[in-house]
């Protein structure tokens, strides 16, 4: 009677799945005080289906659901509020940064019972265990829950723990619910691409990055040998060639960072993460290189903005400049990874004026950093806000006159799924006539300099497009680039890497 079933809502519309991290995080740390089972919606043609056979049972108390915003909504939202209407015993939990950011309008929705609010491995068992035996849970840290008056009450955060005392992930058990090589797809780094997490949050506060208030500048990662003896299990029982690091910061400790890649580097294994250019900037050359040698062949960096004076208004941290996000582009270019940058255009403003310039003069320097390096793999997202409260940029989009919707259903609408994506701002400060600006620079540069990333696309496409798209891109002319658009839709059917990920399928 007290089973737990957790739940990966879909979160991609093709097979690029990846393994569950995040709900097999949750699942390892009950594993020793509750029955469980994993439903995920990116393996079953009918998630509700499989969910409703279950709860059919009797057997289940709890129904816990990760839930990042965009596509995982699209089924988090409806079967949380089915199970509330069929099987009102059961008690709805969810986590993941939607639902800590937005808690409010999750837990007024009337069918989402507590959240937890940040790392689930303490608070999530004893949680559940407090349930059980009908004792109080307020003094449960990282929790999120609503009083029967309407007032929301937000336990204390608790300090970041241990990564390396934690239970191991249960992928055993996972393999008896879905064969792990499933979630092992082709990517441009390999044919198996092992999906892994090795640490939690990030020290640094960014004010437009959603994980901000979740883990307040704090960090905490596993360490070398514990990654090493977790992707060699998968790879030894399950297959596995390449690995994407999902951590929100891989590189915020070069020592683990070396140790990694020595240990790694024997087992011919190619491997991304995400990290920040001042960070990786401080490692010394001979670790660049073994990185390289160990086989990273990309990583992911938020170079956000070309201007000194916008890095400084959203509260980047650390010290990155403009200069530096050329110069390292060069840097790391020497020794063969490739560096995959995101900027930000549309920063909200004091005028339409300024925007505008701020969006030109991000596109100027783009094609600055692609002539420095041509092999810069550049993502381009338009500025949706997630703003840590009380920072400069959260008081902007405020007098701008953005909210977010007041009611959870209205987050099923299909624009505020393209906002998340970053491709779709809502914003009332870009205007038509900005976001055409910015669409069109993205076509014409994903023409001109076509991504590596996407194993479909063959030498002779690329060649082709680009020598069509050249003109375009050295005279800035951005209008109308209907040819370009035809030829990656129809022709080269593009992939948009910041969407869909690396998968060569």
């Amino acid at each position: 009677m007290n089973k737990v079933l957790l739940f990966n809502p879909r979160a991609v519309s093709n097979k690029n799945y990846r393994i569950p991290n995040s709900i097999l995080q949750v699942a390892a740390a009950i594993d020793s005080f509750f029955d469980w089972v994993i439903v995920d919606g990116n393996r079953e043609t009918d998630p509700w289906e499989v969910i409703q056979s279950h709860l059919e049972t009797g057997d289940f108390m709890f129904f816990g659901s990760t839930v990042m915003p965009g596509p995982q909504l699209k089924q988090a939202i409806p079967y949380t509020k089915k199970i509330r209407e069929l099987y009102p015993q059961i008690k709805t939990i969810w986590g993941g940064y939607f639902a800590s950011n937005q808690y409010e309008v999750v837990l007024n929705s009337g069918y989402v019972d507590f959240i937890i609010n940040g790392p689930g491995d303490v608070a999530f068992p004893l949680l559940l265990q407090s349930l059980v035996d009908d004792k109080p849970y307020e003094f449960v840290q990282n929790l999120i829950y609503k009083l029967p008056d309407g007032e929301i009450i937000k336990t204390t955060k608790q300090s970041m723990v241990d990564q390396d005392s934690l239970p191991r992930l249960p992928y055993a058990k996972l393999n008896n619910f879905y064969p792990i090589e499933g979630y092992l797809r082709p990517t441009h780094l390999g044919q198996k691409t092992i999906a892994y997490h090795s640490s939690l949050g990030c020290p640094f506060t960014c004010s437009f990055c959603a994980v901000v208030p979740i883990y307040e500048a704090r960090w905490k990662g596993k360490s070398a040998q514990v990654i090493y003896d977790d992707i060699i299990q998968i790879k030894n029982n399950y297959g596995g060639d390449a690995i994407e690091f999902h951590d929100n910061n891989f590189f915020v400790s070069e020592k683990r960072t070396v140790e990694f890649a020595k240990l790694i580097a024997p087992h011919n294994m190619t491997w991304w993460g995400e990290g920040r250019i001042d960070t990786i900037d401080k490692y010394k050359d001979e670790s660049l290189k073994i990185m390289a040698d160990s086989g990273c062949k990309m990583i992911f960096l938020g170079a956000e903005s070309g201007s000194d004076e916008i890095l400084d208004s959203i509260d980047k941290g650390g010290k990155q400049t403009g200069a530096q996000i050329k110069a390292f582009a060069d840097r790391i270019g020497k020794y063969g990874i490739v560096p995959e940058y995101s900027f930000v255009l549309g920063f909200p403003g004091p005028s339409n004026e300024r925007v505008m310039k701020q969006i030109e003069a991000e596109i100027k320097f783009i094609k600055e950093v692609k002539e420095i390096n041509p092999n810069t793999e550049i993502i381009i997202y338009l500025y949706s806000p997630v703003p840590t409260e009380g920072s400069e940029l959260y008081q902007k989009i405020v007098n701008a006159g953005f909210s977010f919707p007041k009611d959870l259903e209205d987050w099923l609408n299909p624009s505020w799924e393209n906002f998340d994506l970053r491709k779709n701002p809502l914003t009332p400060w870009l205007t038509p006539k900005m976001v055409d600006k910015v669409k069109n620079f993205e076509t014409v540069l994903n023409a001109r300099y076509p991504t590596k990333t996407d194993a479909k696309v063959t030498p002779f496409q690329s060649q082709v497009i680009s020598s069509i798209a050249s003109w375009r891109y050295k005279y800035n002319i951005l209008k109308y680039p209907y040819e370009l658009k035809f030829l990656q839709k129809f022709w080269l059917r593009y992939r948009q890497p910041e969407i869909e990920g690396f998968a060569s399928e």
